[in-house]
């Protein structure tokens, strides 16, 4: 035994040269991470505005000139969006929140009421529910809660200041993109050996489409229901607060799977202070326009973009949350989306066709297999 060798742990100096880079680019990385975020939303943004990008160029227009036209038109229509509805929903949400405890009272006396019914009266039973339904603490703990997701949102920019530049600088940064895609494109492979440099310069469009198809697909979805339940709300009763509802069910709609239970929540907190049956019909609508979301709109408009698991959709939406706030949850799952195009192009496919080939090759005889390998070695 003592005559075993001992096996000894050497760290060569390129390895410890590759460690040390590695942590170096991570804490880089770290200290650029807003520029990141930037950048992302920037990429986003420039495969969204794409194909309108091109439909105008195809009207011989200049490359620049094109990208111009498509985001004065983008800047104008939200802009003009904004004045014409944007005070209302402003002071509509303004009043909801100054009346949310008495919406949350409401709905305590009203679970209160339903526990009589069932004969559910003993103190230790009704207490935690009570305690549940504080309408104060609830209330400070709604609005607490909106404020940190949206705090995480832009605390990865430094403040609502550099929030709204790196708006401005995304925003710059996608028109340039669109502007020389061609070009930065070609740049960025060209630092790829080959083949991976063509392999790469192929799977450019599917991504770009992938991506901005997904994003025009959640923008097109969110603003039909967005509409759609704005009417229904008005024609329901809720006309006091039915375009600031609607608007927030729109939004909250942009986020796969629990956006539409957000939007939701508020209608139906509101709809519990009216009488009738008001509450009942507000649920009805909610789940109609659930249901043509879920099996109309998603599988026409944005389902054929994605092509992810549902369940992967759903972690990219919540890891996204859990890291920039409502910024992840809008802009993780196209980049989820494009990573699936490469994940499937550049290794699923070259691996089923392998595994074809030694299929096809096992099955052959071995005549068969050595005039199979004359031809391959030929070729």
């Amino acid at each position: 035994m003592n005559n075993m060798p001992k096996q000894r742990f050497v760290i060569s100096l390129s390895n410890l040269l590759l460690i040390v880079g590695v942590i170096g680019s991570t804490l880089l990385l770290w200290q650029l991470r807003s520029l990141l975020v930037t950048l992302m939303i920037a990429v986003v943004l420039a495969a969204a505005l794409a194909p309108i990008v091109n439909g105008a160029e195809r009207l011989r227009l200049p490359r620049w000139l094109a990208v111009v036209t498509v985001y004065l038109a983008l800047i104008g229509g939200i802009t003009g969006a904004g004045i014409l509805i944007g005070p209302t929903v402003v002071e509509q949400i303004e009043r909801l929140i100054r009346r949310l405890p008495t919406y949350l009272e409401n709905l305590w006396i009203l679970i209160e009421n339903l526990a009589i019914r069932l004969g559910v009266t003993d103190p230790e039973t009704v207490s935690p529910i009570s305690q549940l339904f504080d309408t104060q603490a609830l209330t400070s703990w709604i609005i607490r809660s909106s404020q940190q997701v949206a705090i995480r949102s832009y605390s990865v920019t430094r403040g609502i200041v550099g929030g709204v530049l790196s708006i401005i600088l995304a925003l710059l940064l996608s028109g340039y993109m669109l502007v020389g895609s061609k070009n930065l494109i070609s740049g960025l492979i060209s630092l790829f050996p080959y083949p991976w440099n063509q392999h790469l310069a192929a799977q450019v469009v599917p991504v770009s489409k992938r991506m901005g198809s997904y994003i025009q697909g959640r923008v097109l979805v969110s603003g039909i229901l967005g509409i759609a339940i704005t009417l229904g709300l008005r024609i329901l009763g809720l006309s006091e607060f039915a375009l600031g509802l609607g608007v927030i069910a729109g939004f909250t709609n942009l986020i796969p799977f629990v956006g539409p239970i957000l939007g939701a929540i508020p209608a139906l907190i509101v709809a519990i202070s009216h009488e009738g049956l008001t509450f009942g019909w507000v649920l009805l609508l909610f789940a109609i326009i659930q249901n043509l979301e879920t099996y109309v709109l998603d599988p026409l408009l944005v389902g054929p973009s994605v092509k992810v698991h549902p369940l992967y959709q759903l972690l990219a939406v919540l890891g996204g949350t859990q890291v920039l706030g409502i910024v992840g949850a809008l802009i993780v799952p196209p980049w989820v989306a494009g990573g699936a195009v490469l994940l499937e192009n550049l290794y699923l496919q070259p691996k089923q066709q392998a595994e074809q080939q030694q299929n096809a090759i096992a099955s052959l005889s071995p005549s068969e297999e050595k005039a199979a390998d004359t031809v391959s070695l030929k070729r």
